[in-house]
C-alpha cells in the first residue's frame, strides 16, 4: 500500500466481509448485511480511501467507532446505516474538533464495515487497522483504551434517530456500563463513537494493517474456491494460523443477556488426530475453545469457525447443530499480549481464572 492508501471498489466488499467474519472470531456482527449496507453508497457514488496512519499529520484526529449490541440481534433487527456517523459528529461537537479520519474498534465482521460507511457518509478516509485485530465483546477491550484513550465525551446512536452523548465519564469500564446499557434500550443495537485521538497515538496503539488483511483472507477464499483448492488450508497459510479440530456441532447454546449472546458449542470430532470432542465458550465472540477437557486456545488469541468444505467462516449467531466446522487458531498481535492487555482481554477477564493466557505463536509476552 502506498502513502496514499487505495480506494475501496465494490469487487473489494465481498472479499472484506470474509476476512473480517473469519478475524471477527465469532462476533463483531453479521459482515454480510454491512457488506450489503456499504455496497448500496458505492452504487451511489460513495468513494472511501484506505490509508496508514502514518500519512495523518500527528495532530489529526481520528474517531473510532463500531456497532455495539448483540450479534444474534443483527440477524433481524437491520441497521438504518447512520448510526455510527451520527455518533461520530456528536463526538465532534462534544470535543470541538474537527476529524479527519475513521478507524474501526474491530476489524471482527460487520464492525469492519462500520467506519467505511461512517466514513462514505462523512467524506472522509478509513485507517488500516482498528482496536483489536479481532472482535471482542466489551467496549474497553480495545487496545487504544488499554494504553491510554480518554474514555469521553462518547456518543451512541440508534436507528430511531436517538443520539445520547457521554460527557464525562470515569473510566472505560464505566462507559462499557453506560453504553451497555443504553444500547440494550435501543434494541441490542446501536452505533457507538469515543473521543477522537490524535493519529501519534493511533500509530503507537492501533493494530495495524488489518483492514488490508481481512481484504486479502477474503481474497485467498474466493480464489481457492475458484481453483477447487482446499479452502480451510488455504486460509491456514494466508492468516498465519493453524488447525486445531475438526468436528459435528451437536449442540449449541445461546442466551441473550446482559445485552451479549452468551453460550457454548459442541463438536463431535470427525477426525481422530484432532481428538473426540471440543467445547467452545462464546460471549458474542468465540473465547475458549477445549479439546478432549484440555484448553488448546484462549483469548486474546484467534478461535475461528470454518464451514468444513467451502471455507466460510461462520460468525456466533448463525451456528446450528449438524454443520461440519474447522476450528482453526491466529496469533493475537503483541499489543494484545502484554500485562496490561491481559488483564482487560484475557481469559480471567472473561471469567476464567483457572486459566493461564499461553500464546500459540509460543513467544514470550511483551512487558
Amino acid at each position: 500500500m502506498s502513502d496514499k492508501g487505495y480506494i475501496l471498489k465494490e469487487a473489494d466488499l465481498l472479499p472484506l466481509s470474509i476476512g473480517a467474519a473469519l478475524l471477527g472470531t465469532g462476533g463483531g456482527g453479521n459482515p454480510y448485511v454491512g457488506m450489503l449496507r456499504m455496497r448500496e453508497l458505492v452504487r451511489k457514488g460513495a468513494e472511501v480511501r484506505v490509508i496508514p496512519a502514518e500519512s495523518l499529520a500527528d495532530d489529526a484526529w481520528v474517531c473510532e467507532v463500531g456497532g455495539i449490541g448483540a450479534p444474534v440481534v443483527g440477524i433481524e433487527k437491520i441497521e438504518e446505516g447512520g448510526e455510527c456517523y451520527r455518533a461520530m459528529r456528536a463526538v465532534e461537537e462534544a470535543a470541538g474538533v474537527k476529524v479527519s479520519a475513521m478507524i474501526s474498534a474491530e476489524i471482527g465482521g460487520s464492525n469492519s464495515l462500520e467506519p467505511i460507511i461512517a466514513a462514505a457518509l462523512a467524506g472522509l478516509p478509513v485507517v488500516d487497522g482498528d482496536g483489536m485485530g479481532r472482535a471482542f465483546p466489551e467496549v474497553q477491550m480495545t487496545t487504544f483504551f488499554i494504553y491510554g484513550a480518554k474514555a469521553a465525551p462518547a456518543a451512541i446512536a440508534d436507528d430511531k434517530g436517538n443520539v445520547v452523548v457521554f460527557k464525562e465519564v470515569i473510566d472505560m469500564f464505566w462507559l462499557e456500563r453506560f453504553a451497555r446499557t443504553v444500547s440494550v434500550d435501543m434494541g441490542a443495537a446501536a452505533g457507538l463513537a469515543i473521543a477522537p485521538m490524535r493519529a501519534d497515538f493511533v500509530r503507537r496503539t492501533a493494530v495495524p494493517g488489518t483492514v488490508t488483511q481481512a481484504l486479502n483472507i477474503g481474497r485467498s477464499v474466493l480464489d481457492a474456491r475458484t481453483r477447487r483448492q482446499n479452502v480451510v488450508q488455504r486460509v491456514v497459510a494466508e492468516a498465519g494460523g493453524k488447525l486445531f479440530f475438526t468436528g459435528k456441532i451437536t449442540d449449541v447454546r445461546r442466551e441473550l443477556t446482559g445485552g451479549f449472546a452468551r453460550g457454548h458449542a459442541i463438536l463431535s470430532g470427525v477426525d481422530a488426530w484432532a481428538g473426540s470432542e471440543a467445547r467452545i465458550a462464546i460471549q458474542n465472540e468465540n473465547l475458549v475453545l477445549w479439546v478432549d477437557g484440555v484448553p488448546a486456545i484462549m483469548v486474546p488469541d484467534l478461535i475461528v469457525n470454518l464451514e468444513l468444505d467451502t471455507g466460510e467462516p461462520i460468525t456466533t449467531e448463525v451456528l446450528r447443530y449438524g454443520q461440519r466446522v474447522a476450528v482453526i487458531g491466529l496469533p493475537a498481535h503483541d499489543l494484545l499480549k502484554t500485562p496490561a492487555a491481559l488483564e482487560i482481554v484475557g481469559p480471567r477477564a472473561f471469567g476464567y481464572p483457572e486459566l493461564t493466557f499461553v500464546p500459540l505463536d509460543g513467544r514470550p509476552i511483551a512487558a
